[in-house]
Formats: structure tokens, C-alpha cells, sequence
């Protein structure tokens, strides 16, 4: 039986260079010994996200985001979540059998009572119930497909530690393996991605590097990297960089090498350095670039990939559904 992979994309912003690192990259070469699913996680956005073209375009965005990566919809199943109604009826069976201590202990949870409490207001304020039910929902996202594998980041482990107990809960209760016990993959030797300002590269700090920036608009944010104020003469020190620490993670060993040598060798100025970071990145994304702006430019195209995998998608869903109805009695 081959191992199944699943993982989740919420439709929030444009992605940027710390996303491709961190999970599209990760997650697309999953795809190369895996049963890749990828799912579009657009019912999770509505939690925060109540502009309707906002959320028409930002699913798009992501849609095409992966595809220009090198997603293949002939080779898994690529799908929006609001395309497969099995996942919210089973979110309401598995939320029967979660305690409301899970909810309590939840990540986003605890961080938005956290932040209200710093500030005086109400515990609760801010908080609607999708925010409070979001693990309940991930969990029906992962158990329906029979995941064995999610691969998140650390800060979401919880997510399926919760579907893991669920599943077990529910297994145990009616004396079936009716769900595959999921396991979390996380890839430690992932880096923190370091933004514009040096902190961790994030949308909440204004400092990304969106992907696929026009040429111009590319350059002249690569050279809003903050530096030091040391003059062209100075020797440099690479590793105390934020223009060189986002260079290797992109260019290869031999391009690292020159760069530091340049660096160490003195008479090299920012301008030097910010440049060839642009000139990486350029070249890596550009052909990328054309084909996202090509499926942007034909939306149709993308809706169309989206509901040939949501037949495919919701061919494992009833199924599984078939049999979840049947264990807890509401169906023969």
C-alpha cells in the first residue's frame, strides 16, 4: 500500500520566498515516493477573510502559485477543500468525539486570548467560533483521505497530534481501523527564512519577498535589505549578512563560494552582493513567473484544473464517508 501524503494550503496573501522554502518545495518533492494530495484550505481562510474577491483571488493566487512550481494535477489529487462537502460532515462527526479541552489548548486559540489579555480586552473578543473549531475541521481535512503523512511546521505539530488522538478515539470506539493514524513530517533542517529587516521573513512584519515579482519590482525590493554601514574597502563578514544568508539558500555551492570570497576579500560594495542576490533569484523563478502570470491571465484554466480534482477528491470521500456512516449508525 503506498503512503499517502497530504498537505494543505490556506489561501491568505501572496506567497513569498520563505513559503517556497519552508512548505511548497518540501511538499511538491513529497510528490517524487508519495501519493501526493494538495488541498486549497479556503473554508480555513473564511475565518479571517470577508471580502469576496479578496477570497476568489487569493484561491486563484495559491492555485496558480503551485502549479507554476511544478505541480502536476495528472500525478495527485489538487482540489479545494469547499469542493468536497464529505469533509464538513465529517468535521461535525469528529467534533463529537473531541473534547472542548483540545479546543482550549489550541494554538490559535490560546495566541488570540493571549494578545486580547495584553491589551485589556475580553478574552473572547475577536474570536469567532470557525477560529475556536478550526482543529476540528483540519482534523476532518486530514482522517477523511486516510493521511499517513502531514507535513507541516513545527508550530502545527499540534494539529496533527489532535487528529491522531481523534482518530484513535474513534477507532477504539468502534473497534475498527476505520482511520490511518497520521504522522507529522517536519524537516528540521528547515532555516528561518530571514526577511527584509533580518527577522524572520513574514507577512505580519512587511518584510517578504513576494515570489513572482516583475523584474524591476524584484530588484528594488532585494536592495531594501537592510545592511551594515560598513564602506566599500571593509572586509566583510558573509555570515553576519542578511543579503548572503538569503543567497545560499538559493544559489549553488560554487556561486556561495565566489560571493564569500568576494566578500572577504574586500573593495566589494552592498550594491555588488544585492545584485547577485537579484540576479539568483531572477534566473531561478523567472520562467516560473511567466507561466503564473499566464494562469492568472486565464482564471478559467485554474477553476478548471481545481474541479477535475475535486471529482477525483470526492471519489475518496464518499467512500469514506459510506463507511463512516455506517459505523456510528446513521446509514446501512
Amino acid at each position: 500500500m503506498s503512503v499517502i501524503s497530504l498537505t494543505g494550503i490556506k489561501p491568505t496573501g501572496t506567497p513569498h520566498l520563505g513559503n517556497y522554502l519552508g512548505a511548497i518545495k518540501p511538499a511538491l518533492e513529497l510528490a517524487n515516493s508519495r501519493e501526493a494530495i494538495y488541498f486549497i484550505a479556503d473554508y480555513h481562510a473564511l475565518t479571517s477573510v470577508h471580502d469576496r474577491q479578496q477570497m476568489v483571488d487569493s484561491i486563484r493566487s495559491v492555485a496558480a502559485t503551485w502549479l507554476a512550481l511544478g505541480l502536476d494535477p495528472s500525478q495527485c489529487t489538487f482540489y479545494k477543500q469547499s469542493d468536497v462537502p464529505e469533509i464538513f460532515e465529517l468535521n461535525w462527526v469528529l467534533s463529537c468525539f473531541t473534547p472542548k479541552g483540545f479546543m482550549n489548548r489550541a494554538h490559535a486559540y490560546k495566541d488570540k486570548v493571549a494578545k486580547n489579555q495584553s491589551v485589556g480586552e475580553d478574552v473572547d473578543a475577536g474570536v469567532n467560533m470557525g477560529l475556536y473549531g478550526y482543529p476540528c475541521l483540519m482534523n476532518a481535512d486530514i482522517l477523511l483521505f486516510d493521511a499517513n503523512e502531514v507535513p507541516v511546521g513545527k508550530d502545527q505539530k499540534q494539529h496533527v497530534e489532535f487528529a491522531r488522538d481523534i482518530a484513535t478515539r474513534f477507532n477504539k470506539i468502534y473497534q475498527n481501523d476505520f482511520f490511518a493514524i497520521p504522522e507529522p513530517i517536519i524537516n528540521e533542517e528547515t532555516h528561518v527564512i530571514p526577511g527584509l529587516d533580518g527577522r524572520k521573513m513574514s507577512k505580519s512584519y512587511n518584510n517578504t519577498i513576494e515570489l513572482f515579482l516583475p523584474t524591476k519590482k524584484l530588484k528594488k525590493i532585494v536592495n531594501k535589505i537592510v545592511t551594515n554601514s560598513q564602506e566599500m574597502e571593509e572586509i566583510k563578514n558573509p555570515d553576519e549578512c542578511q543579503v548572503f544568508a538569503l543567497y545560499k539558500l538559493f544559489a549553488s555551492p560554487v556561486q556561495q563560494n565566489e560571493l564569500r570570497n568576494s566578500y572577504l576579500a574586500g573593495g566589494m560594495g552592498w550594491g555588488f552582493a544585492k545584485n547577485a542576490l537579484f540576479a539568483c533569484l531572477e534566473e531561478l523563478f523567472a520562467e516560473a513567473r511567466e507561466k503564473y502570470n499566464s494562469l492568472m491571465n486565464n482564471p478559467t484554466e485554474i477553476d478548471a484544473i481545481l474541479a477535475e480534482g475535486a471529482v477525483k477528491a470526492r471519489g475518496l470521500a464518499t467512500k469514506k464517508m459510506q463507511n463512516i456512516r455506517r459505523a456510528i449508525g446513521v446509514s446501512k
